[in-house]
This record gives C-alpha cells, sequence and structure tokens, in this order.
C-alpha cells in the first residue's frame, strides 16, 4: 500500500510540477506508441490481405472500417470522457468520484458492445449495401463485419480501459496492453489469412483475439496497480454529474469519431463509382497516412493529463507552458514524418500490395495524406485543450470541423468538380481549413479565459 501511495503522489507531482522532457518521455511517448500500435492494427490486416493479390478483399476491409470507427467512437466516448474527469477530479483529491466514473465507463462499454451486436448481427445486409458494398466485394465485407460484431464487447473495453488508466499518468501501462494485443495480431494474421486460407474472417478473427488479450492485461492492471480506479458493480453510480461528466467531455472526439465515419462511408460510397482499385489504392495511403496523424494526435493526447490537471489546480503558468511547447512538439513531429513518408512513398506502397493499378492510384492518395503533417499538430492541439479543460460544446464544434462541418461540403464540391482527384485531395484542403479556424478559435477563448483570471 505505501508503494502504491508512493506511485500515486510521484504522478501527481509530475503533472504539477515535473520537467516537459519528463512529461514527454511519461506522457507523450507511451501516447504515441499507443497510437502507432492502433495503426499496425489496421495495417496488419490491410498488409496480409494484400498478399492474396485480391483487391476486392483488401476494399471489403476498407467498406467495413466504417463500422469498426464507429464502435470505436463509442469506446472514445467513455474512455476519453472518462480520462479527462478523472484528470480533472485527481487535480481537486476526488477520489471517491473517480471510482465511480472508472466503473461507469468499464460496465458502459459492456452494455454498448452488446447492444452494437445485437444491432449489426441481424441487420448485416442492409449495412452491407449502406457502406457501399457491390456485389464483388459485399460477401467479403459481411465476413469481416459479422466477427467483429461478435467482439464488440471486448473490442469496446480495450478502447475505453487503456484511456482511464492514462488519467493518473500510467500511460506506459496502457502502452503496453497495447503492444500486446499487437504482437498478437501481427503473429495470427499470416497464419489465420494465409496459411489457413481464411482471408478477410482471419483478419477479423486475429484483431478480436489481440484485443481480448489486451483486456487480460488491462483487467491485471485494474487489479494490482490501478487503486484508484474501480470496475466493481458496487462502485456504478448512475448520478447526474457522473454521467453527464464523461458524456459531455467524451462527446467531442466520439463525434468526431463516429462523423469522421460517416465521411468514410460517403467517400467509400463514391470512390466505389471508380471501381474497387481505387477504394485499395485509397485504403493503403491511408492507412500509412494514419501514421502521421496518429503520431500527432498521441502527443497531443498523450499530454491531456497534464492539462487537464493544470487547468484544474488553476496553475495557468504551467499551463500555458505546456501547451506552447506540446504544440511546438506535434508540429515538428508532423512535418518529419510527411517528409519522410513522401520520400520512401513508393516503397511504403509496394509493401502491401503489388498492383501496378492501385499504386499508380496509391501514389496520388498517399501524396494528399501526407502534405497536410505539418498543420496536424495545431488542429489537434486546439481539439484537445478545449476537452481538457472540460469546454465541452466549443470541443465539439472544433472536433467536427475536419469530420464533418468543413469536410463533407468539401468533398461534394471537390468531386463534382475534379472527379476522383477531388474526392482524394478533399480531405487535405479540409484540414488546413480547419486548422486555421481552430487556431483563431481558441486563441480568442485563451486569452478570454486569462482576462477573467486577472493572471495576467
Amino acid at each position: 500500500m505505501a508503494g502504491e501511495k508512493k506511485a500515486k503522489i510521484n504522478n501527481e507531482e509530475m503533472l504539477r510540477s515535473g520537467a516537459f522532457r519528463t512529461l514527454v518521455g511519461k506522457l507523450c511517448v507511451p501516447a504515441v506508441l499507443i497510437m502507432l500500435v492502433m495503426v499496425l492494427y489496421h495495417m496488419a490486416d490491410v498488409f496480409f490481405i494484400g498478399q492474396t493479390g485480391d483487391a476486392n478483399k483488401v476494399a471489403a476491409v476498407t467498406l467495413a472500417s466504417p463500422m469498426f470507427s464507429i464502435l470505436s467512437g463509442l469506446g472514445v466516448l467513455l474512455g476519453n470522457g472518462g480520462c479527462t474527469a478523472i484528470s480533472l477530479s485527481l487535480g481537486k483529491g476526488e477520489y471517491g468520484t473517480i471510482k465511480k466514473t472508472s466503473a461507469f465507463s468499464v460496465w458502459g462499454a459492456i452494455v454498448i458492445g452488446l447492444i452494437f451486436a445485437a444491432i449489426v448481427l441481424p441487420l448485416m445486409d442492409p449495412i452491407c449495401k449502406m457502406l457501399g458494398a457491390n456485389e464483388e466485394t459485399r460477401g467479403f465485407t459481411a465476413e469481416y463485419l459479422r466477427i467483429i460484431a461478435i467482439g464488440a464487447p471486448v473490442i469496446m473495453l480495450t478502447n475505453v480501459v487503456p484511456a482511464l488508466i492514462r488519467a493518473d499518468g500510467s500511460t506506459t501501462d496502457s502502452m503496453v496492453g497495447n503492444m500486446l494485443g499487437t504482437v498478437l495480431n501481427i503473429a495470427l494474421d499470416p497464419l489465420l489469412i494465409s496459411a489457413l486460407n481464411m482471408g478477410v474472417s482471419g483478419a477479423a478473427i486475429a484483431t478480436v483475439a489481440a484485443n481480448a488479450v489486451s483486456l487480460c492485461y488491462y483487467v491485471y492492471f485494474l487489479r494490482t496497480k490501478g487503486k484508484i480506479y474501480s470496475a466493481s458493480p458496487k462502485d456504478l453510480s448512475f448520478e447526474k454529474k457522473v454521467i453527464w461528466t464523461v458524456i459531455s467531455l467524451g462527446l467531442p472526439m466520439s463525434c468526431a469519431t463516429v462523423l469522421g465515419s460517416v465521411s468514410g462511408t460517403i467517400v467509400n460510397n463514391l470512390m466505389m463509382a471508380y471501381g474497387s482499385v481505387a477504394v485499395a489504392g485509397q485504403s493503403v495511403a491511408g492507412r500509412i497516412g494514419q501514421m502521421i496523424s496518429m503520431t500527432v494526435m498521441g502527443v497531443c493526447m498523450g499530454m491531456q493529463p497534464a492539462i487537464s490537471f493544470n487547468y484544474s489546480a488553476k496553475n495557468h503558468k504551467r499551463l500555458t507552458e505546456i501547451l506552447a511547447k506540446t504544440t511546438g512538439l506535434a508540429v515538428v513531429a508532423g512535418t518529419l514524418l510527411s517528409a519522410l513518408c513522401l520520400i520512401f512513398r513508393d516503397q511504403l506502397l509496394n509493401a502491401f500490395l503489388n498492383d501496378p493499378n492501385v499504386l499508380e492510384i496509391g501514389r496520388v492518395c498517399l501524396f494528399a495524406s501526407i502534405v497536410i503533417g505539418p498543420f496536424l499538430g495545431f488542429y489537434q492541439i486546439c481539439t484537445t485543450y478545449l476537452q481538457s479543460s472540460g469546454k465541452s460544446k466549443e470541443a465539439v464544434i472544433v472536433s467536427l470541423l475536419e469530420k464533418g462541418i468543413i469536410y463533407i461540403p468539401v468533398l461534394f464540391l471537390m468531386s463534382w468538380l475534379f472527379k476522383m482527384y477531388g474526392i482524394i485531395f478533399s480531405a487535405t484542403v479540409t484540414t488546413v481549413l480547419s486548422a486555421v479556424v481552430a487556431l483563431i478559435f481558441c486563441y480568442k477563448d485563451y486569452r478570454k479565459e486569462l482576462k477573467e483570471i486577472k493572471e495576467w
């Protein structure tokens, strides 16, 4: 007990006054690794399915991904909402609220996972049609989605629990669980997809099994190390304060994720007009581009506990320092990774699918995905700051800019003007516009905050 109490105090002290490089090492680096692990999950499926040489199977995984994103978005609602709520409670020393918040998030994840399965399984055919699947891809899409739906409660929990345990700075443990799942996923993919010839079903089974292994580690963590958290039914609370805090704080990123899946469905439907090859090329390029966007997101989200803690503790001088340095770090990371992907884009694309037609489209898609790297840092830090400081309404607006408010109109306009290439570059234009609007919005909000406090 003494060791646990000391670890808890050390984590709080790190959030309160630790050097920025310490915060980067303890919070950002593990968070970035977690994000990259998530990318590897999806890249592994596309990579090994791509080795079959069937563009229809690659397209099917892409067509099913919006439903997976909806499930992830619901996990973000409870996971990121719970994480922010716990960080704010930690800054105030409200440990009883932390147990109620974590219990609500965990059991909410189980219930939502069961509801997702109950809706998707009996409605598989209309859902596949809605996702844009045609006669060539519908069977493969249903195969993948059916197994994902069965494993939905496990997938929900492995989205929620690691987000919760980041709240007190235990990001390394969150990373370990993710890494265990990824290693298993990468090991199972070639076995199930190729050796046992299970195709897209093998990819889905590997994903669910990997999530199950990660969940086992998180259960171990909660029982042995995470004593400030609780998954016990007796701590489950339906108090309005607990429920509303979690949902309102998780809503910004959750809405962005779910709306992103809606936008993804629209994009897939538009791209299917140019054939499965176009969707496959976009899929491969998108997975590579995710390495940049998820790294930047990891930098900003990793720093979220420190931002929430110091905002709640009213230490605005330190908060300003953290925000400025985190922005700089995110922008530099996005720029460097974009440059590397641009230099090695042919090698990266060839590693996934050696089809000349797919590669031709993939080169253009990848260029569109990576040139926005420098802008991602500005946009992501704005979303993170608003969410971390509890400004849920403002955070929802900013988070929806890139995923729908700006994106969907730009998508249809550019699709009409420039056909397939307009679809490809619509996300590029949207990210630049969203970053500019978000910066203006957050600058005015933060200056107003400082003026009200009268500390400057």
